[in-house]
């Protein structure tokens, strides 16, 4: 498919992706969501796709996104909303092109520094960050606005803030065990 475009594939119910997913030399549109994929269910090439502009991965089961998402450099449109996410690689902060990130509902206490390197609070931009459960100080400045969040997260207090807390290793916040919300779930108990 060397001139594929655009490919959605969401509300498949899909519990992998077939080895060499990642081959498309001209994709500029993935849409993957409400599947039941994770992280490890990626294949080796998938964050290959430099042409890619737009990935949604939202309504899934990750609990991580590899750290290879940043060689995704034509990124604009990111979305992991309503995952289990516990953490976000630091190498989101290299997609320089990124101007919407979808991270609402997931299990997220902290933001890597490096996210502070986007252009996320521009009127051009977009960060939707609710549902998680955020460290008071992320907390606090969230219900003053997104924007505050992302100056904070650019400071130096920010900064030894995280590096103390992660360094500490606590235990992520418990998974939700109710995911009949997902509409491929409710899709796979209707069949």
């Amino acid at each position: 498919m060397p001139k594929l475009r655009i490919l959605n594939v969401g509300m498949n119910r899909l519990g992998s992706l077939p080895r060499g997913f990642g081959a498309f030399p001209v994709l500029e549109v993935l849409d993957l969501t409400y599947n039941n994929i994770d992280e490890t269910m990626l294949p080796g090439n998938f964050f290959m796709m430099e042409t890619l502009r737009a990935l949604y991965l939202g309504d899934n089961d990750f609990e991580y996104i590899p750290p290879e998402i940043g060689q995704l450099k034509n990124l604009q449109i990111l979305v992991l909303r309503e995952n289990d996410l516990v953490e976000l690689p630091k190498e989101i902060g290299e997609l320089a092109r990124l101007r919407e990130l979808h991270i609402q509902g997931n299990r997220l206490t902290l933001l890597p520094p490096e996210i502070g390197n986007l252009d996320l609070v521009s009127n051009k931009s977009v960060l939707k960050m609710e549902n998680n459960f955020w460290v008071t100080p992320i907390a606090d400045q969230l219900q003053v606005g997104v924007s505050h969040v992302v100056d904070f997260i650019r400071t130096e207090t920010y900064r030894i803030l995280y590096s103390r807390l992660i360094s500490t290793k606590s235990p992520p916040p418990e998974k939700y065990l109710d995911k009949s919300k997902k509409l491929s779930r409710i899709s796979a108990r209707q069949s």
